[in-house]
């Protein structure tokens, strides 16, 4: 099934008129899947459109920071996208190498860029369907406070984009990939991101400390973050698993048996879990990075006691 998902999402043409086939946001974007009319071609150009209207009306002038994750659908969509956004003359700012890229590095960079060029304002997109399982995609809009985007904005932007669905995405422009690739700027998220850790965080505090930490990217866009500081003197970090496999083959059930990347679920960190006593503490994530589990000699802790903790 999953490599049938890209020819689906260049294939198959959601309907505007059925309800479950058009363009919905919810907490965190739109999501979907391609074989089920859900998450098409037509639906990334309509959004990366009515995207583009929003930030004309916005006057959100400074560059759009877009990243993807691991999923199957999350190339072609994020090729669409940058299309798309690039055809409205929009400075886009990508991945160096074409690198997977977490939520949280591009949260840090729209507000990094937008701490030292205020007039401009950055925002971002993110190609991720977080959690869900290996057949679905999804993109959701991050703001210039750098979080996802309020119910107002994406209500806004969901009415632009299904107006642009239901006009067959005549309207929206649209230069070739290649084109598009050349108008877009490199920007290394990771190092950005891990430059600017040490403020937020006493790196040198865990370096000191002798802990041992594990670390499961399980399959998704934390893996490069993880390699980068487990690759720093002093810091101790083991990757159990680099993998990167748009079926997550890998991946233990969930507790109803279907796979999906949940951090916050013991069956699905089952694979960190067997291997606790090899550390003092270890982390999970999921594709996008924006959820965390964490694990040790107990097992995997309860995220919202930990953050009510923090």
């Amino acid at each position: 099934m999953i490599q049938n998902l890209p020819d689906a999402f260049y294939a198959i043409k959601p309907d505007a008129s059925v309800a479950a086939q058009r363009v919905a946001f919810g907490t965190s974007g739109h999501r979907g899947s391609a074989l089920k009319s859900t998450f098409n071609e037509w639906h990334i150009l309509s959004i990366a459109q009515a995207v583009a209207d929003y930030r004309a009306q916005a006057n959100i002038g400074g560059p759009l920071f877009l990243g993807q994750d691991t999923h199957a659908l999350s190339q072609p969509a994020w090729e669409t996208a940058l299309q798309v956004l690039a055809a409205n003359n929009i400075d886009v700012r990508i991945a160096a190498g074409g690198e997977v890229t977490a939520t949280p590095l591009v949260s840090r960079a729209i507000l990094s860029f937008n701490a030292s060029e205020p007039a401009g304002q950055a925002d971002g997109l993110i190609i991720t369907p977080s959690h869900n399982p290996p057949e679905d995609g999804g993109i959701k809009y991050n703001t210039p406070d750098g979080g996802p985007a309020d119910s107002d904005v994406t209500g806004w932007i969901e009415q632009r984009a299904n107006e642009y669905l239901h006009n067959g995405c005549t309207d929206v422009k649209r230069l070739d990939i290649s084109t598009a690739s050349t108008q877009a700027q490199e920007y290394d998220f990771v190092a950005e991101y891990i430059a600017q850790l040490g403020q937020v965080v006493d790196l040198q505090a865990i370096r000191n400390s002798g802990l041992k930490l594990g670390a499961d990217p399980m399959g998704g866009t934390a893996l490069p973050v993880w390699q980068a500081l487990g690759a720093e003197a002093g810091m101790n970090i083991s990757v159990v698993n680099q993998q990167v496999d748009p079926a997550f083959a890998f991946m233990p059930p969930d507790h109803d048996g279907r796979i999906r990347m949940d951090c916050s679920s013991t069956a699905a960190m089952a694979n960190l879990l067997k291997v606790r006593d090899q550390f003092d503490i270890a982390f999970g994530n999921d594709p996008d990075a924006d959820r965390h589990g964490i694990v040790d000699s107990a097992g995997l802790m309860n995220p919202n006691h930990f953050l009510c903790v923090c």
